[in-house]
């Protein structure tokens, strides 16, 4: 394993932030985040050498490593503590002064809980956790054995078929005269095929209530709405830029977040700048 895709997000990230200084912000936080979910992936995929693990389909979060996780914590929460807005850097002071104890809650609950959608933690907390976590569950993810055939053995399910958590963003990959629709997963970044015309909070199908929303400055993102279950998931289409990295470009949409917000969508999974 390596982590070559994480210089790559962080590439993107600058690149992006160059082009549109609406999202320079933003994305100047996610790369000091990144720089250091980097590090602890490497840290996490260190033994890339050993096998693949087989593991039965949504199972990847009946682990967790406590034990190897709590020492790396601490770092996280000095960094976001200094670089991010007032709100947040407090809440990270806040959990920093709780202690290993309370730590141990707040990462326990996330990865059984909050990482699906349900959880008791604050909406910051959760932020926290789930920033952290993440790379650790990239680095399960690209230790485990996929079952031939990938997610297709299972149709195309609306939650991650390795961890059974919510997508973060979709996709939509070059095939034949049009684009392959794909989701990535908001955990452990495992991307699953998915139908193209369908909601993947609710699973509408109707055309009519399947609104897509693309704005000017960035055409090669685009909201996808449903107006049945009032939710929404912004994809990267790389027929149109295929030098987009998915989960960066969709941080730099904050044009498509204002316009959702106001149409009074709410997003299938938040993103780094909870969003």
């Amino acid at each position: 394993m390596t982590s070559r895709k994480w210089d790559q997000r962080l590439q993107r990230a600058q690149a992006l932030a160059a082009t549109y200084p609406f999202a320079a912000e933003g994305l100047r936080f996610y790369e000091q985040i990144a720089g250091f979910q980097r590090s602890l992936y490497a840290d996490f995929a260190a033994d890339g050498g050993a096998p693949k693990v087989a593991r039965p389909p949504g199972s990847l979060r009946d682990e967790l490593e406590l034990f190897v996780l709590l020492p790396r914590f601490a770092p996280l929460l000095s960094l976001v503590a200094e670089i991010a807005p007032f709100p947040l850097a407090q809440e990270a002071v806040a959990l920093h002064e709780a202690g290993t104890l309370r730590w141990e809650v707040v990462l326990d609950d996330f990865w059984r809980t909050g990482a699906a959608g349900a959880t008791t933690l604050t909406a910051s907390e959760a932020l926290l956790a789930w920033t952290f976590l993440q790379p650790y569950a990239e680095a399960l993810a690209a230790r485990t054995e996929r079952a031939e055939g990938g997610a297709e053995v299972h149709g195309t399910p609306p939650l991650c078929p390795l961890c059974n958590c919510r997508p973060q963003v979709g996709v939509l990959r070059p095939l034949g005269d049009g684009g392959k629709r794909s989701l990535i997963c908001s955990l452990c970044a495992t991307e699953w095929d998915f139908r193209r015309i369908a909601c993947p909070a609710c699973g509408e199908e109707s055309v009519d209530k399947l609104p897509i929303y693309v704005a000017e400055e960035l055409p090669h993102v685009r909201v996808e709405a449903c107006d049945t279950c009032r939710h929404y998931l912004k994809t990267i289409d790389l027929t149109k830029d295929g030098l987009a990295i998915p989960v960066v470009d969709e941080l730099a949409a904050i044009p498509l977040s204002l316009w959702a917000a106001e149409h009074e969508y709410t997003k299938v999974s938040t993103n780094l700048l909870g969003i």
